[in-house]
Formats: C-alpha cells, structure tokens, sequence
C-alpha cells in the first residue's frame, strides 16, 4: 500500500486496549500482534452482527491468506482501533481490508488485508457463507 488509509475509509471500528505484554523487545507491539488484533476485530464482527457461532456452528470461517504493511509504530498501554471493511465477497469467500489507528488519529499506522474462507466443519469444504454472516459482511462492503 502506497498510502495510509485514514480512519473514515471504514465502516466499522472496533475498539482494542493494548496489553504489556503485547509490547515486544524494541518497546513496540510486536508484528505479529497486528494480526491478532486484525482477526478479533473481524470475528467480533461476525459473531456480534452475523450470528456466527465459532464454537458450535456448523460453518466457520478460516484464514486462507493475509499480509500487512507497518506505517508507524504503536506501543502499550496506547488505545487503538481496528478499521473493518469488505473489499470483496464471494460466494464462500471475503476479502477484508483492515487498518490500525491510534484512538483520535485519522491516519492509520498500519493497513493489513486477510481472505476468509467459510466452511463445513465437519468436512473441512467450502460452503456458502451462511445468510446472517452474508448480510453483515454486506454492510462493510465497499466499492472503490
């Protein structure tokens, strides 16, 4: 990504509190935690919003690929939020963009992007997404 995304690109923002222990050697939170936050914004979102039951539903959604570009460093006890949109939506498949803003800032200091993949659990094959998931994917889509 060439530029930052800013903070009204998204419909949905989800709150995060950073943690110590989220903080790695350098004093920043730690690469690795942005996916956390990335995949907890978006699962909050289906869980709330689509009625996804991630512990006994019979479709969930698995992490097929995703990345991430760093702008600015961000370091406990800083409060965040995750910026959720839908760039794409398949028949079983989404494409989220995501950004990580610093409470109150406009400009994002990093913009990650992950594809999900719904399937049946049992069978481990793609499915459809479910209907209650569809329409709150549907209420993030956004068309550049």
């Amino acid at each position: 990504m060439t530029t930052k995304p800013q903070r009204s690109d998204y419909p949905y923002l989800h709150p995060i509190t950073t943690r110590w222990h989220d903080n790695d050697i350098y004093g920043h939170i730690n690469n690795v935690t942005y996916y956390a936050f990335f995949d907890s914004a978006v699962n909050s979102w289906l869980i709330n919003e689509g009625g996804l039951d991630i512990h006994h539903g019979e479709k969930v959604a698995f992490v097929v690929s995703s990345g991430c570009d760093y702008f600015q460093p961000v370091a406990f006890p800083e409060q965040i939020e995750i910026g959720v949109r839908v760039a794409r939506l398949g028949s079983s498949s989404v494409h989220y963009e995501l950004a990580l803003f610093k409470s109150g800032v406009a400009e994002a200091c990093a913009a990650g992007r992950f594809v999900h993949v719904f399937v049946e659990r049992a069978g481990n094959r793609a499915c459809p997404i479910p209907p209650g998931p569809r329409a709150a994917l549907e209420r993030l889509l956004v068309s550049d």
